[in-house]
């Protein structure tokens, strides 16, 4: 039992930098981070301010912290972790990922957009730090949806003279531009229409058949 204790008490620091993490992440998400107030990231993760400076030395800290630990997780995921669930030729492996992105958008996607399209257009000007965080989120987004492009090159699913690089960079800003407009339009049926735009595109990144018929 004693080992038991020693053992949750040497955990509960992680706890707490998790639970302000969480914490700030759903303020800087509504508020922007410039507007997010400490008082109510201490209030939501149920923690002092004394654990709060104890894991960040500073609100510009905390951010950074979520960007690199929680939204570059999550933007990954709902992406690259949905392309890594999906079977079949690499291309139609990325359509499954627009379709099903676009088929399970939540209320707060609407309303608050992306949280790393949000970041980068409130922070990159202002914090360089920032900016090279958020960038390189963007970098591991393109390089995920680049390499499923290659490897359709490599099984014959993707035209070779397709700059796998340059597409997967379009389809990232053209995903992050959707979710933009949608959230000023305040319109769940443009984003959806936008996401399946994206995904039907892709067809025409497959090579032509031999009797000239494009397939999917």
């Amino acid at each position: 039992m004693a080992k038991r204790t020693t053992k949750q008490r040497a955990r509960a620091p992680d706890v707490t930098r998790q639970k302000l993490l969480s914490a700030a992440f759903e303020e800087i998400y509504r508020s922007g981070f410039q507007a997010a107030s400490l008082d109510r990231i201490l209030a939501k993760a149920g923690v002092t301010k004394g654990a709060l400076y104890h894991h960040f030395v500073d609100k510009a800290a905390l951010g950074y912290a979520v960007v690199d630990e929680v939204v570059k997780g999550l933007l990954l995921e709902r992406w690259l972790g949905l392309l890594d669930q999906h079977t079949g030729d690499p291309l139609a492996a990325l359509q499954g990922v627009f379709r099903q992105r676009a088929a399970s958008l939540s209320a707060d996607e609407i309303e608050f957009g992306c949280p790393l399209n949000n970041l980068a257009q409130e922070m990159s000007p202002l914090d360089e730090r920032f900016r090279r965080l958020v960038d390189a989120t963007f970098g591991a987004w393109r390089k995920g949806f680049a390499q499923a492009l290659e490897r359709g090159q490599a099984d014959g699913s993707v035209r070779q003279d397709v700059d796998a690089r340059k597409v997967a960079a379009f389809l990232v800003a053209a995903a992050e531009g959707s979710y933009g407009l949608a959230k000023s339009a305040n319109s769940r049926t443009m984003l959806r229409s936008n996401l399946e735009t994206l995904a039907t595109y892709l067809d025409s990144l497959r090579p032509a058949p031999r009797d000239g018929r494009q397939t999917r």
